[in-house]
């Protein structure tokens, strides 16, 4: 029986969870001078430090299994976003892991509908409070985008389908910031308005362990595979 990692959820029925890892893409352009970067459009792509951070986050995904959390499964599945940052970052991961691509639309990032590639200061500019409802509210929308809440709705489903695939394995999905906070504070059981609070740094992992029972564990969150 594969024993649990150091510090983890204490379970002694012998039942083993699925594990999946989120890693965030690579910088971008927009990354860069922190502009909102929704799924509304397939761009940009990865800057060359976008695609440097991509290839240390997919040497750090070859070695689950092995150095790094040698108690959890290797990874054998590879799920993306289908924009092209996550693309190119999981791109960067299937030639590490010999996994293929596995494009799920419903990993797409956050709507910002008409916030679309602005920075802080334009939103404000244009809407002033709103950017702070959307972060600390957890249901309040941009015009013509999403809220944490309306994001949850097609994201767990999503990763409810990559759980029942691979039962008792671990695949990795390749996603974006505001994606992998909802992901991580609905297995924390935590509120929406909570999930803005969740440091997801580019290029980095984090670690979800799922029981078929619905337990759910958190074990690691930006691991920073990327400088």
């Amino acid at each position: 029986m594969r024993r649990p990692p150091s510090g983890a959820l204490a379970r002694y029925d012998g039942v083993v969870p699925a594990t999946v890892v989120l890693v965030r893409h690579g910088v971008t352009p927009l990354t860069e001078v922190g502009a909102l970067s929704g799924g509304d459009v397939p761009g940009p792509s990865l800057t060359t430090a976008g695609q440097r951070q991509a290839a240390q986050a997919a040497d750090a995904v070859f070695r689950i299994g092995k150095d790094l959390w040698p108690d959890v499964p290797r990874p054998d599945a590879l799920f993306a976003s289908p924009t092209v940052r996550t693309q190119e970052t999981a791109a960067a991961v299937s030639r590490r892991i010999g996994a293929d691509v596995r494009t799920d639309e419903r990993f797409a990032e956050i709507r910002f509908g008409e916030w679309e590639a602005m920075v802080p200061e334009q939103v404000h500019a244009g809407w002033p409070g709103d950017l702070v409802r959307w972060v600390t509210e957890g249901t309040f929308a941009p015009p013509g985008g999403e809220s944490y809440a309306d994001l949850a709705t097609r994201v767990q489903p999503a990763l409810d389908d990559v759980v029942a695939r691979a039962e008792s394995s671990t695949s990795v999905v390749v996603a974006h910031a505001a994606v992998i906070r909802t992901l991580v504070g609905l297995a924390l059981d935590a509120p929406p308005n909570a999930w803005g609070r969740v440091r997801v740094p580019p290029g980095s992992l984090s670690l979800l362990r799922l029981w078929p029972d619905g337990a759910r564990e958190v074990s690691v969150v930006g691991f920073p595979a990327a400088d």
